[in-house]
């Protein structure tokens, strides 16, 4: 069975035996309005929101230029008559009512009215005031290929309760959706960036707490003697960090005698390690705790005796044994 009728001079013909409906000599198919809405959602579900965007834009625009450059072949449209057939042809189509209420031929400059179109009515069913996309950018692709120029949008007022009908200004322009498509790209690069600098941060200082905590960890090994190995190199952060949390904990360990093991270190010691030797002992001992050096190797004693020479008030033994054997005896005290 074949029907077919005429519409504002726009011609829709029917074939059930075939399955198909021709609009203006084109095949096409019919969806309702809420399953469109369920295509969108899945879109926004799978891609988010900005992503999903550009596509219902470039994709709108792309339709578009096709819709205008195929109807430029078939009925000569410019802008003599590209009021009446917009018009005409897109009411017939069920996209709702639009309108162009201005246009300048030297400028390219369009001006539209759209009311009632598919998309609003599939906003609408959301019950929210999301703004349309996809319908005002077809149109910018409809002028592109109707006229052969790119043009491009932008939308002034959209259709709510308050306002009956949307408006859009249309009009030449260096914007495409290529662009549009690279700009989304960057920005998504730049956040991923973004988010992948805070994690870098978060766990660099992470990592620089932990070796904190563990660099210079305080061991009390019998009643009243603990044990600091000193391990690598100490800068101005770590040197603070090992002296404030040493002297902290001497009251806290009522620790006699402090062994700092020096076993860890280079064997070329700097002058700010010394230093820092230096300073942790003489503050021990203004809090009765006295400090003892372990783990001396032979190149280190040369080193003290020739070079660090403030190191030499300390007694200083060359194994961490012999120094808890010492502070045992200097307590009167000995392992049995």
């Amino acid at each position: 069975m074949k029907n077919e009728i005429t519409i504002e001079g726009v011609e829709l013909k029917w074939d059930s035996e075939a399955g198909e409906v021709l609009f203006e000599g084109g095949d096409v198919v019919f969806f309702w309005i809420s399953a469109m809405k369920t295509f969108f959602d899945s879109i926004k579900e799978i891609s988010g929101l900005d992503a999903t965007n550009l596509v219902l834009e470039t994709t709108g625009f792309r339709q578009g230029v096709i819709v205008g450059e195929g109807f430029r072949e078939m009925k000569n449209i410019d802008t003599s008559n590209i009021v009446g057939w917009i018009s005409n042809t897109y009411a017939s189509a069920g996209w709702g009512k639009v309108e162009i209420v201005d246009m300048d031929k030297e400028t390219n400059r369009f001006t539209m009215h759209i009311r009632n179109d598919w998309e609003y009515k599939m906003n609408q069913l959301e019950h929210t005031q999301t703004e349309g996309i996809f319908v005002p950018s077809h149109y910018a692709g409809v002028l592109t290929g109707i006229l052969g120029i790119n043009f491009w949008y932008n939308t002034i007022q959209y259709q709510s309760e308050a306002n009956p009908y949307s408006i859009v200004e249309y009009f030449p322009s260096q914007i495409t959706v290529q662009k549009n498509i690279h700009e989304l790209s960057r920005r998504q690069e730049a956040e991923q960036i973004k988010q992948l600098e805070i994690l870098v941060d978060q766990n660099t200082k992470a990592l620089q707490n932990l070796v904190l905590e563990l660099s210079s960890p305080i061991i009390p090994v019998l009643e009243g003697i603990i044990v600091v190995p000193m391990i690598g190199t100490y800068d101005e952060q770590r040197a603070e960090e090992l002296l404030d949390k040493t002297l902290q904990q001497l009251p806290k360990h009522q620790a006699n005698y402090l062994l700092l093991d020096l076993t860890g270190l280079n064997k070329q010691i700097s002058a700010h390690t010394a230093e820092l030797i230096d300073k942790l002992g003489s503050s021990s001992r203004l809090l009765g705790t006295e400090t003892i050096l372990v783990g001396v190797s032979p190149e280190l004693a040369l080193l003290i005796s020739q070079t660090l020479t403030n190191l030499k008030k300390f007694e200083c033994l060359q194994t961490l044994q012999h120094g808890i054997y010492f502070a045992l005896g200097k307590s009167g005290r000995r392992i049995v």
